[in-house]
């Protein structure tokens, strides 16, 4: 292997090594994530996040593939499976970027490296990784505040609470549906399932829908049943009215502003900058204070089984 190959084999062990835990890759045309798992002295090894399969990126092949890319560009539409973790890597050094939808060769060094393939720790977490990290955000907040009394607490306080509670409904909610489907498959009719924490029957309801108007208007005159006793205000018509007129809303609406809190931003750096802060005070407890907690957990844990077998 030549000088040059041996540089660029060294800028790929020292990028990837450098990669922050938890750092995703994604290939450039499928989309796929992948995770370098380990760098050995001739290849990485990278595991597939959406299939867990394992396949081995050889180091003679990012030479063939750099030697390429010096002359010519490669456009990612015409990117074969087995290239695209390679080409991710690459794009990982000053020498390599992506530019109009191609993996080219940088001639300027400082214009490389900036990989858009290249997923943060915080942004790569899964949904409920990321549910599991707020309500833990949540949970050292409501130790920090006294949020039964909400006019007590300073405005920066009360808007992390309010957006903290807000991310954690909205996960929940989707992790509670996808539950709710996988439930249902279980549970056949009047049938109850029992967990530690509480119980679940499968239930219906019923939700109506108009059918379409000549079906009604049919049935309607079949009875005799005059069709305006049916026939109502449409507000979508009425907002073309409104638009195409001099009609005033005011003259065939009643209007209610109401005020509400919206939340625009959410500051995912800074949440996941907090939870390795938490994480950095937990794996500080000396051992006693790590056997004190973990006999708390153990202690809380008997107390609830106790409770829900009686």
């Amino acid at each position: 292997m030549t000088a040059d190959h041996e540089d660029l084999w060294n800028a790929i062990q020292e990028r990837c090594g450098a990669l922050d835990p938890g750092t995703e890759l994604l290939t450039p045309l499928s989309n796929r994530p992948f995770r370098v798992r380990e760098i050995s002295a001739d290849r990485l090894r990278v595991r597939f996040d959406d299939s867990g399969e394992t396949r081995t990126l050889w180091r003679e092949q990012f030479a063939v593939l750099a030697d390429r890319l010096e002359g010519h560009r490669l456009p990612v539409s015409e990117l074969a499976p087995g290239v695209e973790p390679y080409v991710t890597v690459l794009t990982l050094l000053a020498d390599f970027g992506a530019e109009d939808d191609e993996i080219v060769y940088v001639s300027e060094r400082e214009m490389g490296g900036g990989s858009p393939y290249l997923v943060s720790p915080a942004e790569a977490r899964t949904r409920p990784e990321r549910l599991h990290d707020d309500a833990l955000l949540l949970a050292d907040l409501l130790d920090t505040l006294d949020p039964a009394d909400p006019e007590t607490l300073d405005t920066r306080g009360l808007t992390d609470l309010y957006v903290l509670l807000s991310d954690v409904q909205h996960e929940a909610d989707r992790l509670r549906q996808t539950a709710r489907e996988s439930l249902l498959s279980r549970l056949g009719p009047d049938q109850e399932l029992h967990g530690r924490f509480g119980t679940v029957r499968r239930t219906s309801r019923e939700r109506r829908r108009p059918k379409d108007d000549e079906t009604v208007f049919d049935v309607l005159d079949e009875h005799g049943i005059p069709r305006d006793w049916v026939l109502g205000v449409d507000p979508d018509k009425l907002d073309v009215v409104l638009a195409a007129t001099d009609l005033a809303e005011a003259e065939v609406y009643d209007v209610e502003e109401q005020a509400y809190v919206q939340k625009t931003d959410v500051e995912e750096e800074e949440k996941y900058s907090r939870l390795q802060g938490l994480a950095e005070r937990i794996e500080e407890l000396d051992d006693e204070e790590g056997e004190k907690l973990r006999e708390d957990l153990l202690d809380l844990e008997a107390r609830l089984d106790e409770a829900l077998s009686a």
